[in-house]
């Protein structure tokens, strides 16, 4: 039996029915059968993209007649995701990498419009400070936040020494292991058998403080960026843009992309969702894609406008810039990429793209593949292969890296046997010195004895005594 043209229509506002059915067989008796079938449209939501034409191609069909008599309530699978979500709280891990001076921790204070990151050094280095500098060094704040009952565990890396060493040749190198070692604890503990506390330590996003020099990137921004675009979500943003005009800042967005562009670097972008945004959101999206890169000013301060408002920004002679105007700089603009709108897609992208890539690229480097042509069933004997080819890369990196501390310990030993030769040597010849002028002072006098004895000595003729007369005095 065969149906066709069957289209659905609406008695009322409340209620839809299906229409007479047109075909051979017993049509009237299915036809009170199906009639029998109330479908309320506040229970069922019909798509219009969806045809409205029913064919059934089997001659023998057996009809099971059913009534939807109550809410089903999968619809409310995002009200326990949200419960879910509010009770476990969310993480997010950035890191700021530039110069120093650029204002990386007030803009984090300002983001979160809260003091989360110390401020008493940004920006304010000494030249003494700045030539102490030797080494990009990692530091890591933690801070936990609270707003309308949900929770935040922010984590900061910071990168002091970036670009203010005289050699930055290999300045990217401290950041790239950092971010990949992050990579590695994370896939550790998904290879280990209890896996119901791993922790989620990646790095989620990347802010890069572009000097605002004005003219374009230079060699250092270029190098860094090729060795992280594809590992970590990149944000480039222009720091203290209050220093430039409006022109400038256009000028110098076009050179940093066109740099972006002829270098092949990744930059992330905001995922547009054109079938589920509407066209006021998705427009947002687009007006935020331009104004990358994020030509930002930071400031925590409040400050009073000519109008009387009182505001977040910086007062200048000139008048207030405020942080929280689209026509003073792109401050809500990045706000709303990293917090607002795409936090989550952040977080995911690096969950499901760039953590997937070095997870794959890893496990290639060990001798691990994958036939992806068939889905097979758990293998026991190759589980086991993988970790222990894990295991073997993690051993053979740990003796790597205690390879690499014993050789620096032996320099430096050997540095210290060496300034303590110096030292011994310099002190032998300083007694030696002493020594020899000391000889010599004795052999004069040595020499003077012997003159002395070898001279004869010339004694005094002795008198002859007084003769003395004998007898009587006269």
């Amino acid at each position: 039996m065969t149906m066709s043209e069957t289209s659905v229509q609406a008695k009322s506002e409340d209620e839809v029915h299906l229409p007479p059915l047109e075909g051979n067989g017993n049509v009237h008796e299915l036809q009170d059968d199906l009639e029998s079938l109330r479908i309320q449209k506040s229970d069922v939501q019909v798509d219009p993209k969806v045809s409205s034409g029913i064919e059934i191609e089997h001659e023998d069909l057996k009809i099971i007649r059913r009534k939807l008599t109550s809410y089903v309530g999968f619809a409310s699978l995002p009200k326990q995701w949200h419960r879910k979500s509010m009770k476990r709280g969310f993480n997010l891990n950035l890191m700021v990498v530039g110069q120093s001076g650029l204002g990386k921790s007030t803009l984090i204070n300002t983001l979160f419009n809260k003091e989360l990151y110390p401020i008493e050094n940004d920006g304010l280095e000494t030249a003494e400070q700045l030539e102490e500098v030797s080494e990009v060094t990692i530091e890591t704040a933690s801070s936990d936040i609270v707003e309308n009952g949900v929770k935040l565990h922010l984590t900061v890396v910071d990168t002091p020494g970036f670009g203010d060493c005289i050699n930055n040749i290999d300045a990217w190198k401290p950041i790239v292991e950092e971010i990949e070692n992050r990579f590695n604890i994370f896939l550790e503990a998904e290879t280990r058998i209890n896996r119901t506390t791993i922790v989620d330590n990646r790095i989620h996003a990347l802010l890069y403080f572009i000097e605002p020099t004005g003219h374009s990137l230079t060699a250092l921004d270029i190098q860094f960026l090729k060795r992280v675009h594809e590992k970590v979500n990149l944000i480039p943003v222009i720091a203290k843009s209050d220093t430039l005009t409006e022109e400038e800042i256009y000028g110098f967005k076009q050179r940093i992309l066109e740099d972006i562009r002829n270098q092949h670097i990744k930059i992330f972008e905001p995922p547009q969702y054109e079938d589920l945004d509407d066209e006021e959101s998705l427009q947002i999206t687009k007006e935020m894609i331009s104004k990358i890169p994020f030509a930002i000013v930071g400031s925590t301060q409040k400050v009073q406008t000519a109008d009387g408002r009182t505001v977040r920004g910086r007062s200048y002679p000139w008048g207030v810039i405020e942080v929280d105007n689209d026509d003073h700089c792109d401050f809500i603009k990045l706000r709303q990429l990293l917090i607002r709108d795409f936090m989550e897609d952040l977080k995911e992208h690096t969950a499901k793209v760039l953590y997937e890539n070095y997870r794959t690229e890893k496990l290639l480097k060990t001798g691990i593949t994958q036939d992806d042509s068939v889905f097979r069933e758990f293998d026991p004997v190759r589980r086991q292969k993988e970790e222990r080819a894990l295991q073997e890369a993690a051993l053979a990196k740990l003796e790597a890296d205690m390879e690499s501390v014993l050789q620096k310990k032996v320099a430096d030993k050997e540095k210290k046997l060496q300034k303590s030769e110096a030292e011994l040597i310099a002190r032998h010849k300083e007694m030696k010195a002493k020594f020899l002028k000391k000889l010599k002072t004795l052999e004069e006098k040595k020499k003077m004895l012997e003159n002395t004895k070898t001279t004869p000595h010339q004694e005094p003729h002795a008198q002859p005594p007084a003769k003395t007369r004998k007898g009587f005095l006269r």
